[in-house]
């Protein structure tokens, strides 16, 4: 990984492929890190995409910011290491609490976005009853750890039937939500929760969108990925069959041949 300082934090990520190619930023969710998106690196790539994917402070190899990280701190960090590396614009996605920073990132810096991929997220505001249980759950984190709360989760994060079918995928999620910090986990969770609402920066969106959810998430079901692709009716919206919150880690060849064909039809096609 490449490590750079961002308003002096400090950042690890990768950047691969072709420096010329179109560049597609990937921002994985709580409680993961970079390594999330793996089997969509290699398959833009190989394409000749150019994949930027950053461990959020936080998580992974970045630094852990304690106190509360907001989704426009995240949202900061990433423009601040597009222009670290020279990247005007880009084409930006993000899974669950990733495609809420990515819609952030939409609402503040629409200059910079080339298309956005929107997987499993919601851009509805926190309520007041979610804001309580995001608060305990910060308390509890720092308190237990993030053992625990791994092993009570997993099944939801992958679909139920995919802990036991796809062992190595569980195995990889479980690393990586028992690796975070839990100071750093925490910090999101209390940010996540002072999100403001995003239905109308969606609704205002004018670049290519792709929608994408897991047919069996148990956290942004079906029916909110509908509710999305309502307010921007020119984004294509696939459901990713046999998969629960994360179907680019579950379903990544059905995942990539949404995501490439979204990319070479709707946004490389901008390009040309």
């Amino acid at each position: 990984m490449i490590r750079t300082v961002i308003d002096g934090v400090s950042i690890h990520y990768d950047d691969q492929g072709p420096s010329d190619g179109i560049p597609v930023v990937l921002v994985h969710g709580h409680p993961f890190d970079h390594t999330l998106w793996a089997p969509q690196v290699t398959a833009l790539t190989a394409a000749g995409y150019r994949v930027v994917t950053p461990d959020l402070r936080g998580y992974g190899s970045s630094e852990v910011v304690p106190g509360t990280s907001l989704l426009s701190d995240f949202a900061d960090d990433i423009a601040g290491l597009l222009d670290t590396i020279g990247l005007e614009s880009v084409v930006i996605g993000g899974v669950s609490m990733g495609g809420q920073i990515t819609m952030e990132f939409q609402r503040t810096r629409p200059e910079r976005v080339r298309g956005l991929v929107l997987s499993d997220t919601s851009p509805v505001a926190e309520t007041d009853e979610g804001k309580a249980v995001r608060g305990a759950m910060a308390d509890r984190l720092l308190a237990e750890g993030m053992g625990p709360y791994a092993d009570e989760v997993i099944g939801r994060m992958i679909a139920p039937y995919n802990v036991t079918a796809l062992p190595d995928v569980a195995a990889h999620v479980l690393a990586m939500m028992r690796a975070t910090a839990p100071e750093g986990a925490a910090a999101a969770l209390r940010g996540r929760a002072e999100r403001p609402d995003y239905r109308d920066t969606l609704a205002g969106t004018s670049v290519p969108v792709l929608i994408l959810v897991g047919a069996d998430d148990d956290y942004t079901p079906v029916s909110d990925a509908q509710a999305m692709h309502r307010l921007i009716p020119s984004a294509d919206l696939v459901v990713i069959e046999q998969a629960g919150h994360l179907p680019g880690a579950e379903q990544p060849a059905a995942f990539n041949d949404a995501l490439l064909t979204f990319l070479d039809t709707r946004v490389a096609r901008q390009d040309r």
